[in-house]
C-alpha cells in the first residue's frame, strides 16, 4: 500500500492533526519525523477534545503503531505528562501502540532554560519561541552533543556521557548567562525519573518500519508546523529549528529508504499565525479580532492569540510546491461563513511592483498584500457532507483557491469533528 505524508502549507496550525485522526483509519502506522513539543495538534473526536505536542495524532485508533521518529526532539518528561493526560480520558497509550526510536536524542531540562534566557536576552528581537527547548536542542545534535534515547539501557555510558555533557553546557549557563549550573545528580535523577517510566516504549523503530513495509502495510507521516517555519525553506530566522516539509519524512522516521507516495498538503481557509517573523496578509483591529474570535484562533501549546489574516495565495503556492503536495485538504471553512465579502490575498507589491513569487525572506518585510474580495455565503455550513450541498460561493471560493495555488483539494473542512468534512 502506498505510504503518505501530511504536511503544513502555511505557517503551521492548519489543522494537520484534525486530518491525521481522521485518515488513520487507512493507515497502520502513524510516525512523527521531526520537531517535538512547541506545538499542537488538536484532535476532536468521540473521547474528547485533545491537544497533542508530542504523541502522534493516530494515538487514538485502535490497533495502529505510532512511532517517534529519530528526528523527533524527545522531551521524556513533556511526554511522559502527556502520556498520563490521554490515559486519564481512556485512551490506552502502551508499548504495543506507542514506540520510541532508540536513536532519538534527548530534550534536556537545560535545553528549555536555555531557550527562555535566549529569548530573553533578544528582547523585542525575539523569534517568538515557545521556549519548550527547540532550538537549543537541535543546536546540540548537530554538535553531537545530545543523549540517545537508547543510552537509557546502558546506564554507565550514560553517566559518563552526560557528565561529559555537562561539562560543557555549564560553561554556557554560567559564563555566557550568569546562571546557576546544572549538577549532575539533578540530571541523572531526571533521566532516571522519566527515563525508568519510558524505557518499555523504546526499541529499534528503524526494525518495526521495515517489517511494516515488508508486510505491504502503509504508513502515514505526521508533520510538525508548516513550509514556511521549515529551517531551510520558510521565513527564516523565524522559522522552527527542524525540517517541517514532506521530503524529510523518511530521514526523520530513521528509516531513509521508505517513500512517500503520496502528500496531502493541509491549508486553512483564512491565514494564521503563532510567533513572530513576517506576515505579509496579516489583519488588524476590529476586522481580526472578528476573525480570530470566529476560528477561536488561540495557540494549542502556548494559548497566545494567533495573527489572523486572509487566505494568502502566494505563500500558499509556494508552500504546495515546496510540499510537494499531491492533494489539499482545506480547513476551518465554515469559520468564513459570517463575513458577506471574504477578502483574498492574490499578490504581493514588492518596491513598487507585482510579483506572484514568494520573496526572498528578507524582502518580506517590504512587502505589501495585494487583496481582492470574494462573495460570502453567509449561512451555516457545518452540518454539510457533499460538494454540490455547498453553497455556491463557498464553491467558488474552494474553486479559487485549487486553481491559484495549482492544487487539488480533495477535503474541505466544515468543523473540529472528525466526520465534519467534506471529502470531494
Amino acid at each position: 500500500m502506498s505510504n503518505c505524508a501530511i504536511v503544513g502549507i502555511n505557517w503551521g496550525d492548519e489543522g494537520k492533526g484534525r486530518m491525521v485522526d481522521l485518515l488513520t483509519e487507512r493507515y497502520d502506522c502513524v510516525v512523527r519525523y521531526q520537531g517535538g513539543g512547541n506545538a499542537g495538534h488538536t484532535v476532536v473526536n468521540e473521547r474528547g477534545k485533545f491537544a497533542l505536542h508530542l504523541l502522534p495524532s493516530g494515538i487514538f485508533r485502535s490497533g495502529v503503531v505510532n512511532i517517534l521518529g529519530s528526528g523527533v526532539a524527545l522531551d521524556l518528561e513533556n511526554l511522559w505528562t502527556e502520556i498520563e493526560t490521554l490515559r486519564a480520558s481512556g485512551v490506552p497509550v502502551t508499548p504495543k501502540n506507542l514506540k520510541i526510536s532508540e536513536r532519538a536524542s534527548l530534550l534536556l531540562p537545560w535545553h528549555r532554560e536555555l531557550d527562555a534566557l535566549e529569548e530573553a536576552r533578544l528582547k523585542d528581537k525575539k523569534f517568538g519561541s515557545t521556549r519548550q527547548g527547540i532550538a537549543p536542542f537541535y543546536s546540540d545534535k548537530y554538535q553531537k552533543k545530545t543523549l540517545l534515547a537508547g543510552e537509557l539501557f546502558y546506564p554507565e555510558r550514560l553517566r559518563e556521557h552526560a557528565s561529559d555533557l555537562l561539562e560543557w553546557k555549564n560553561l554556557t549557563l554560567t559564563g555566557v548567562y550568569g546562571t546557576k549550573p546544572c549538577t549532575l545528580q539533578s540530571l541523572l535523577s531526571w533521566l532516571d525519573e522519566y527515563g525508568a517510566r519510558l524505557k518499555p516504549y523504546i526499541c529499534d523503530t528503524a526494525a518495526v518500519l521495515r517489517d511494516v513495509q515488508e508486510s505491504g502495510k502503509s504508513i502515514l507521516f505526521e508533520a510538525q508546523l508548516g513550509a514556511l517555519r521549515d529551517l531551510d525553506c520558510g521565513i527564516y530566522p523565524y522559522t522552527t529549528s527542524s525540517n517541517a516539509i514532506a521530503a524529510y519524512a523518511p530521514v526523520g522516521s530513521g528509516a531513509p529508504w521508505l517513500k512517500v507516495d503520496e502528500v496531502l498538503g493541509v491549508v486553512k481557509a483564512y491565514s494564521t499565525c503563532v510567533g513572530e517573523g513576517p506576515f505579509t496578509c496579516e489583519l488588524f483591529g476590529p476586522e481580526a479580532d472578528a476573525l480570530r474570535e470566529a476560528g477561536a484562533e488561540y495557540g494549542a501549546k502556548t494559548g497566545r492569540p494567533r495573527r489572523v489574516g486572509p487566505i494568502d495565495l502566494v505563500a500558499t503556492r509556494y508552500g504546495v510546491r515546496v510540499q510537494g503536495a499531491t492533494e489539499l485538504a482545506l480547513t476551518k471553512l465554515d469559520v468564513l461563513s459570517y463575513l458577506d465579502r471574504i477578502p483574498v490575498c492574490v499578490q504581493y507589491e514588492l518596491d513598487g511592483k507585482r510579483t506572484d513569487e514568494f520573496p526572498f525572506p528578507a524582502a518580506l518585510d517590504k512587502a505589501k498584500p495585494v487583496l481582492d474580495y470574494m462573495d460570502g455565503w453567509q449561512c451555516d455550513i457545518s452540518g454539510i457532507r457533499t460538494w454540490a450541498a455547498l453553497p455556491k460561493a463557498a464553491r467558488t471560493y474552494v474553486e479559487r483557491i485549487e486553481e491559484a495555488v495549482g492544487c487539488r483539494i480533495g477535503y474541505i473542512s466544515v468543523g473540529a469533528e472528525r466526520d465534519s468534512y467534506i471529502r470531494r
